[in-house]
């Protein structure tokens, strides 16, 4: 995937907020990034890629990321994909010690308003 830097939004890192995924397009926007673009409420900032096992926690707590959706043009999401998701359920899953991989440089500071640098590094896809 090429990287790009959404313009004027940081990550968790402090850098330059990275595009998380074109295919399966992702965010709010559904423009493959975790950004805000200013808008106030925007909570699908933590860049994932996806187990089987967050996955299967997800469907069992009523979100349901697998299966296909194309009245919202959604094919679903299966092990390996990225996705920006919603914070709330980022820290549901940490929680329960189901959380998925983290893409930091992908991932929007605003996050650290709800969750530790250090947890979500413990959880980082790019540092391990």
């Amino acid at each position: 995937m090429g990287e790009k830097v959404i313009t004027g939004e940081r990550n968790v890192l402090g850098g330059e907020l990275m595009a998380c995924s074109y295919a399966p397009l992702t965010g709010f926007f559904r423009d493959g990034s975790c950004a805000t673009h200013g808008a106030q409420g925007v909570a699908h900032l933590v860049c994932i890629r996806a187990t089987a096992e967050f996955l299967e926690f997800s469907v069992s707590k009523g979100n349901d990321l697998v299966t296909p959706r194309p009245e919202l043009r959604f094919r679903g999401l299966k092990p390996g994909d990225r996705w920006c998701l919603h914070v709330l359920r980022w820290i549901e899953a940490w929680e329960a010690g189901h959380a998925p991989l983290v893409v930091l440089e992908s991932t929007h500071e605003n996050v650290l308003r709800y969750a530790p640098l250090s947890a979500l590094k413990r959880h980082a896809l790019d540092l391990n």
